[in-house]
């Protein structure tokens, strides 16, 4: 299964089992991110769901796009890559993203993703929760 497969079959068929109710992930629509072009996300579990305590979201970074350098004053945030690859850079030091990595960032941290010519497929998780 090539990775563009492995991340749609986890976009179409993946669910989220929480005690009370199952999330399935084809059933929450994609929204463009509201600063970076090229940026998709898929809010799987937002601040209004969690009252505050944490989000996650699927993320997709198109061919040669880019999260530009930002910081989160008050979320840690992690990435998990489900497929694809590129480069991250946290707190100045460059890291090779490709399925199966992992990285946090901590408060405060700068940090950016820039996909390479397939994109980049994320799972991301911020506590507290995005706003």
């Amino acid at each position: 299964m090539d990775f563009i497969n492995l991340f749609e079959n986890f976009n179409t068929n993946g669910k989220l089992l929480l005690p009370e109710k199952i999330i399935s992930f084809k059933d929450i629509p994609w929204s463009k991110h509201p600063v970076f072009e090229g940026v998709e996300l898929k809010h799987l579990l937002t601040s209004k769901e969690t009252v505050g305590e944490f989000s996650y979201h699927l993320v997709k970074i198109a061919p040669n796009k880019k999260i530009g350098t930002h910081i989160h004053e008050i979320q840690l945030e992690t990435h998990e890559v489900i497929a694809g690859s590129g480069i991250c850079i946290n707190s100045e030091k460059k890291f090779i993203y490709k399925s199966g990595t992992i990285s946090i960032f901590p408060m405060k941290i700068p940090h950016e993703i820039i996909a390479d010519k397939d994109g980049l497929y994320l799972f991301a998780k911020f506590i507290p929760a995005l706003l």
